[in-house]
């Protein structure tokens, strides 16, 4: 196998659909740079847009990104009272909410509810689905990780994202053991290491170049945040979105890329599963 196949690597916008600045950059960067994946937030403002602006981008591949904590549901708060806030909104304190999911019946019976409303609404889009993910990766909780493969069966899911960066903490791996073991046992294919975590937010040219020089055999991901404007959300005050872009179009990334790694068009690219 040539040095290029051994490194294979996706390159993913997250928080597609959040706002039309993300949308905008997404399209720049995909028709312009290195980018050739985004994970869809199928309940958020721009939804829509960027939807409709994926059906235009055929060199895109598009997943679900999951919102259960920190967003807006897709069901009305009404069918789904113990999961959002008075806001109708999914609360940030994900702690208690894993304890609520393992241990509480009613709990999980909304999650799967609402799990299953985020499928739906993708399945809308019309578009393929290429790979699973979770705003703040919350699918490493193994509640939600089994409804997300017994749900996903029926809309095509093929690949779910692992949240395992080599600078991982030593107590949460075995945790990133199990979730690999289970998606295997699934036939789902998944990553072997992500990049983004410990630099979420700052992943500039400077940044992406230094992963890219180490990045290790396999199949790597590295995702990002790219917008066309930076302050979209009060979470994100301090995300250089703009930055981000700048480095998903930078020549050098592209040239490095081209040089050292295979970069696949999403975990559904044939090279992917090699």
């Amino acid at each position: 196998m040539s040095e290029r196949l051994r490194r294979r690597l996706i390159v993913t916008a997250d928080d597609f659909g959040l706002h039309p600045a993300v949308n905008d950059a997404v399209v720049q960067a995909c028709q312009q740079g290195v980018l050739r994946a985004a994970s869809l937030m199928v309940s958020a403002p721009a939804a829509a847009d960027a939807a409709s602006r994926a059906r235009g981008l055929p060199g895109l591949a598009v997943g679900l990104h999951l919102v259960l904590a920190d967003g807006q549901p897709m069901l009305p708060p009404e069918q789904i009272p113990a999961l959002v806030d008075d806001q109708g909104r999914f609360s940030c304190d994900m702690l208690r909410n894993g304890v609520r999911f393992f241990f509480l019946p009613h709990v999980r019976r909304q999650l799967a509810a609402e799990i299953r409303a985020q499928f739906e609404a993708f399945a809308a889009t019309g578009l393929r689905l290429d790979h699973v993910n979770a705003h703040k990766h919350f699918h490493l909780h193994p509640t939600i990780l089994s409804l997300v493969i017994d749900t996903g069966r029926a809309f095509g899911l093929r690949a779910v994202r692992v949240p395992a960066d080599p600078q991982t903490p030593v107590w949460l791996r075995p945790w990133l053991d199990l979730m690999r073991w289970r998606l295997k046992k699934a036939s789902l294919l998944c990553n072997d290491q992500v990049f983004g975590l410990h630099h979420t937010g700052g992943m500039d040219e400077q940044v992406l170049l230094e992963i890219l020089r180490h990045l290790p055999d396999g199949l790597s991901e590295i995702y990002l945040h790219p917008a066309t404007r930076n302050q979209l959300t009060p979470a994100m005050a301090g995300y250089r979105h703009t930055d981000e872009l700048a480095a998903l179009l930078s020549p050098q990334v592209r040239e490095f890329i081209s040089a050292h790694h295979y970069l696949c068009q999403g975990f559904c690219d044939p090279a992917a599963a090699a």
